[in-house]
This record gives C-alpha cells, structure tokens and sequence, in this order.
C-alpha cells in the first residue's frame, strides 16, 4: 500500500509535466496556417497540417490533467503537501546523487552528446566507437563506483571537445593538421580505454568484460557502415579521418 502511495504521488508531478509537454505542442501547432493559398488554391482548415499536432498535444494535455486529478484525488491533498516539502528538503538532493540516478544521467549525457555534438562533426565511424565503448563498459561491468568514474571521465572529455568547437579551433587547426577533430576524438577514445583498463586492471572478470566491450565497440561499426557506405551507396552523417583511410583502400587512391 506504501509503494502505491509513493507512486500516487510521484503521478501528480508526472502528469503535470506530461500536461506542459502537450501544451508546449499545442502552441508550436498553433504556429503553423490553418488556411491559406498555395498557386491560387485556397485551402480550407481541414486540411491544414496544424491539426495532428493540436490533436495530439491536446489529448496529452486532457490525459496529463487526468492523471493528475486521480492521484490527488487517491494521495490527497496533504500528501502533495508532503511531497513539496520533500522537494525543498536535502533529501531531494540526496536522491539527485543517488546511484540510480546517476545511471539515467550518464544515458541523457550519451545520447545528447551522440546526437547534437559527435555526429555532426566527428567522423561517424568515430562517433560510434566513442558512443558504443563507453555506454558497453558504463554498463557491462555493472559497478556503480566505476560506471560514476567513468560518467565523470566522459563528462571531462565532452567538455574539452564542446569547448574545442565552440572556440572555432577546429577551423584554425585543420589549416594545420587534416581531421583535427576527429585526431582529437581519436584520443579521446584511447584516453578512455586507458582510464577505463587503469580502474580494473587488477580484477580479472572485468578485465574479460573489458575485452569483449572494445571488441564489439570496434567491430560493430566496421561491419555495419562500410555495408551502407559502399555496398548501398548511403553516406555518412560525417565522414573524416577513418572514412578517408577506409577510401583510399575501397578506391585504392594510392
């Protein structure tokens, strides 16, 4: 009954924010024209593009409302009371450090990092690597206290490439020295598999573990991608440094 509770009240906050979510689509539906003439053809608002999104925002909305309303209803008012006091307290910073936590933030960090830093201007099959070593050995080797140290290691070495970037140092250096970028993401993944060997070096199941993720972090990428780049003709997101090696023996540009 106690862990229902705690569900119930976890459910007020959950559907306010899945509320927000669907008004937050709701008002970027409501940008787009409900009517207007395209070629001398006007259309009518049935046919406007607007209307999925408004349909779907607004049923996210009623259904963020509902839930809401049902669990204040079953938790109570001094329940939510409560929970807002236990959200000014330290013990919601406790739980913001808590180990389970850290795992959800070490995800949103690598996916984030994948998506809006790596790939678009990193060599892909480099990207992959990165991405594939570090959440395999975050995760394989199912320690909290080596998966938070790695996290940490991770988070450093984003800031150095997010920094690098933003400082425009990519476009002053590769006047120097072809695929900057990707040499410094390369070391940064050698970094990585450095760090990462340092911290279980001295525990033989994880040195197995260790092994089988730079195996199948290296592998993968270079039986998928080379199928789609040159077999089936399909690019890459980014191509550097290892694409250009891997041309110059497909083409053989020697």
């Amino acid at each position: 009954m106690l862990e229902k509770e705690k569900l119930r009240k976890a459910d007020i906050y959950s559907g306010f924010v899945i509320f927000l979510f669907g008004l937050f689509i709701v008002l970027l539906a409501a940008k787009m024209p409900m009517k207007d003439s395209w070629g001398g053809v006007q259309n009518v608002w049935f046919v406007s593009p607007a209307l999925f999104p408004l349909f779907v925002g607004g049923v996210i909305m009623l259904m963020g409302a509902l839930l809401t309303r049902t669990a204040l209803k079953m938790a109570g008012i001094k329940a939510f009371a409560e929970t807002v006091r236990w959200l000014a307290s330290k013990d919601l910073f406790q739980f913001l450090i808590s180990d389970s936590v850290i795992r959800f933030y070490a995800i949103v960090v690598l996916f984030l990092s994948l998506v809006y830093l790596t790939i678009p201007r990193i060599d892909f099959f480099l990207s992959a690597i990165l991405f594939l070593t570090v959440f395999i050995t975050m995760f394989y080797f199912d320690d909290d206290q080596l998966l938070k140290k790695l996290f940490y290691f991770y988070l450093a070495g984003i800031g150095v490439l997010i920094a690098y970037f933003a400082l425009g140092l990519d476009a002053v250096l590769g006047r120097f020295v072809p695929f900057s970028g990707d040499v410094l993401a390369l070391c940064f993944i050698l970094a990585y598999c450095i760090y990462a060997w340092r911290l279980i070096r001295f525990r033989p199941p994880l040195r197995k573990k260790y092994r089988t993720s730079l195996i199948v972090a290296v592998a993968a990428p270079f039986v998928v991608c080379p199928i789609f780049k040159y077999f089936l003709l399909v690019p890459m997101p980014t191509e550097g440094l290892i694409v250009a090696v891997l041309d110059y023996f497909w083409y053989f540009e020697f």
